[in-house]
């Protein structure tokens, strides 16, 4: 499976550089951690592993895509047939994508013999926030694609419209089809890591999800003030606290919030990890509520 390089432009001067910065709990550890996101070597229960990573970010509503080697997928007739417009994942593991039916993507798995249409499903993550550098991580899940027909095309229909509620609905115009995951990479803000089908069968998307997007439209529309106080905690960086031109929240999850921080062309990312893993929105509030107090303590 062919896996790009770095996933992430980085940010920094014209060149590419940059730094990123771990800066700590809510309750103001000021540890400061310049380079890029290092690849995880071992599992940490501190920070969420590759796998969860990579299913939230397939349970998500990022863009994705569908690669059939040997299938012209840019057939003019079928603008955006490659597109997975909804997908959802399965008890096993296996990730129902629904597809527009007549398209080249159905026809292949179609007439393909079983289990014997290799694929992939590119996925790209972009912030739901205006900020330079917007792609936050992309993921590559390859294996087999079959078509879903028989007594699975209700159960199927059914989680599909449980997870899209707004639709596209399946139906005659819509054919679902099923990627068995043969293996996995996910590289983004966290760094990068390779995933086996049965580690992400495992794993569970992040709780926060659903939230994330509003939640940091929120905090970059109406708590500018808020984030500028989390300079605070940023140990020998906070004496430049008054000289950032931006201040951009560009990720969240069950760990902690992901700030960007901008000035003359120069940027950094700053980790502010919450006290411990949320589990709900209700934790997030707390969460989310310490650490501003912590940011505005004098």
């Amino acid at each position: 499976m062919f896996r790009p390089g770095s996933p992430l432009p980085r940010t920094g001067s014209a060149h590419g550089g940059g730094a990123d910065a771990d800066a700590g709990t809510a309750a103001g550890a000021e540890s400061v951690r310049r380079g890029q996101p290092r690849p995880e070597a071992e599992p940490d229960t501190r920070r969420p592993g590759a796998a969860e990573r990579m299913r939230t970010l397939v349970e998500s509503n990022a863009s994705a895509s569908l690669v059939i080697p040997g299938t012209d997928l840019g057939d003019p007739q079928w603008p955006g047939q490659g597109c997975c417009e909804a997908r959802a994942v399965t008890g096993e593991g296996d990730v129902l994508l629904l597809v527009p039916a007549g398209s080249p993507a159905a026809r292949a798995a179609a007439h393909a013999r079983d289990g014997d249409l290799a694929a992939v499903m590119e996925i790209t993550d972009v912030a739901p926030v205006a900020v330079p550098h917007r792609i936050r991580g992309r993921a590559e899940v390859a294996g087999w694609l079959t078509p879903v027909s028989g007594g699975e095309r209700t159960a199927c229909d059914r989680l599909l419209a449980e997870r899209h509620p707004s639709g596209p609905f399946p139906g005659a115009a819509w054919t679902p089809l099923r990627l068995e995951v043969g293996e996995g990479w996910i590289g983004d803000l966290r760094g990068e890591g390779h995933v086996e089908p049965d580690e992400f069968a495992a794993a569970s998307p992040d709780p926060l999800a659903r939230h994330e997007a509003g939640l940091l439209q929120h905090l970059a529309a109406a708590h500018d003030d808020l984030l500028r106080g989390l300079c605070s905690l940023l140990g020998e960086r906070q004496r430049a606290c008054g000289a950032w031109e931006a201040v951009v929240p560009v990720a969240l999850d069950r760990f902690g919030l992901r700030v960007r921080f901008r000035a003359d062309g120069q940027s950094f990312d700053a980790l502010f990890d919450f006290p411990r893993p949320v589990r709900n929105a209700s934790g997030l509030r707390h969460a989310i509520r310490a650490l501003f107090e912590a940011g505005s303590a004098p």
